[in-house]
């Protein structure tokens, strides 16, 4: 996500470099900056690219955070200044999602359609799920709702269709599963108002 337009959705193409079109664009510098939620959204992010790369080419997790940490989170590209995601959340996530892959695919499993299991997925949307249930089931720190509406956010990076539906109903669903108590307890990320 740039910093100069920190408001604006993050793009695939954005997030993983690679312009529409499929032109490579020229890598030059990292780059930090950001707020601490725009560093944990762009690690979220870069955490579901970093599964689907590591599901799609069988690649070694540890081969793959090197490579996110050391050349794709926070770039300069083409003279775009990208917030750089928070490195250890990311490792943590896709680390976390591999080792506890059986536990993660469980949950998952039970989440969804018996029609659409989890094998079947399409394999960007499989690792955001794997992601976000990784994250709904170890990071308590951090409100279930915020959670669900983050990979609902990279969902809609990735998908235009039914996906990001699909990612707040599953996710959904994991948190009731796994932290009912959380969720019964106000999202500290919305005013008593809007409650």
């Amino acid at each position: 996500m740039s910093n100069d337009d920190a408001g604006s959705p993050v793009t695939p193409e954005r997030a993983s470099g690679q312009p529409k079109g499929g032109k490579s664009k020229s890598r030059k510098n990292k780059t930090g900056g950001g707020s601490a939620k725009a560093r944990r959204k762009a690690a979220r992010l870069a955490a579901a690219q970093a599964l689907y790369q590591i599901d799609l080419a069988q690649a070694p997790v540890e081969n793959v955070v090197g490579e996110f940490v050391a050349h794709r989170l926070g770039e300069e590209i083409d003279g775009d200044k990208f917030v750089s995601g928070d490195p250890q959340l990311f490792a943590d996530i896709v680390r976390g999602a591999i080792h506890r892959r059986a536990e993660v695919d469980g949950v998952l499993g039970a989440a969804l359609d018996p029609r659409f299991p989890l094998d079947r997925l399409e394999l960007l949307l499989r690792a955001i799920l794997r992601a976000g249930a990784y994250e709904i089931a170890v990071h308590m720190d951090t409100h279930p709702r915020i959670l669900i509406s983050e990979y609902v956010d990279v969902a809609r990076a990735f998908f235009s269709g039914r996906e990001p539906a699909m990612v707040n109903g599953v996710l959904d669903h994991v948190a009731r599963a796994l932290r009912a108590d959380d969720l019964a307890k106000p999202d500290p990320g919305r005013s008593a108002a809007e409650e």
